[in-house]
């Protein structure tokens, strides 16, 4: 999942200090309530320590029912490159049976493109993309084989 939007507002801010603005505050939550509606509820969710995505996080999590004390800021996850969000991904235990990443682009939507290729050329915000993959284990350094679940964004009409 990408981040809610973001509030470019105060130029005295660093990148990893905007929050949501407006339309994120609005779209994260309404996002939560569709995740909801597609069956998804996460066994983890790792966010980066923005405050825009550990924002988006905290209310996915409140949406969903997830214990807000089970989320997990993951440096790594702040503007990642896919080899960072596998090496993230590739870190987690086998026991999760299902990860959530939120984070951001435009390493967001070249993940979302090697889990399902080809589905999208911008992981617009607060977009999610959900897939079903074919492994026991975390290891997706080579392209795993893979279902499209859950392919929705704010924009997207249900």
């Amino acid at each position: 999942m990408r981040h809610a939007k973001s509030s470019w507002t105060s130029g005295s801010l660093s990148d990893k200090q905007r929050p949501l603005n407006a339309r994120g505050e609005r779209d994260a939550p309404l996002m939560g309530q569709r995740l909801v509606e597609h069956g998804i509820r996460p066994s983890l969710i790792l966010a980066s320590p923005a405050v825009r995505a550990w924002t988006t996080a905290q209310v996915i999590a409140r949406e969903i029912g997830y214990p807000m004390e089970f989320l997990q800021r993951e440096d790594g996850i702040y503007m990642a490159s896919l080899e960072r969000l596998l090496d993230t991904v590739v870190a987690q235990d086998n026991g999760f049976n299902s990860l959530m990443v939120i984070g951001h682009n435009p390493g967001l939507t070249v993940f979302a493109n090697f889990l399902s290729p080809g589905i999208t050329d911008n992981l617009p915000t607060a977009g999610v993309v959900s897939v079903q993959i074919d492994r026991d284990d975390w290891h997706l350094y080579e392209q795993p084989k893979t279902e499209l679940l859950v392919h929705d964004y704010p924009k997207l009409a249900n």
